[in-house]
């Protein structure tokens, strides 16, 4: 059974930091690219970030030079480490993991995490 398991959202004033875990569970974790999507109310989901088995990364073009993506493949874990975080920021959270070798294989979502950052 595949599990992912975001943590770590929660209320902070604008200018703070959040940091964002994902512990994977069920999944061979090198095999995936994983990513961080949010969704705000009444808009669609969009790109925070990817980090992919070979520590590729890419960014979403708001949050670039603000937050940070990694991974721990010892603990089948990525982070979202936010900083300098804005209204703007405030959504849903939701960790990703796409298998590498094999397009067709539906994403892996998480159950979410809410982010609030009051101005």
């Amino acid at each position: 059974q595949v599990q992912l398991v975001e943590s770590g959202g929660g209320l902070v004033q604008a200018g703070g930091s959040l940091r964002l875990s994902c512990a994977a569970s069920g999944i061979i974790f090198s095999r995936y690219t994983m990513g961080w999507y949010r969704q705000a109310p009444g808009q669609q989901r969009e790109l925070v970030a990817t980090i992919g088995s070979n520590s590729r990364i890419n960014y979403g073009d708001s949050v670039k030079g603000r937050f940070t993506i990694s991974r721990d493949n010892a603990k089948n874990t990525v982070y979202l480490q936010m900083n300098s975080l804005k209204p703007e920021d405030t959504a849903v959270y939701y960790c990703n993991a796409v298998y590498i070798y094999n397009a067709q294989t539906p994403p892996k979502w998480g159950q979410g995490t809410q982010v609030t950052v009051s101005s």
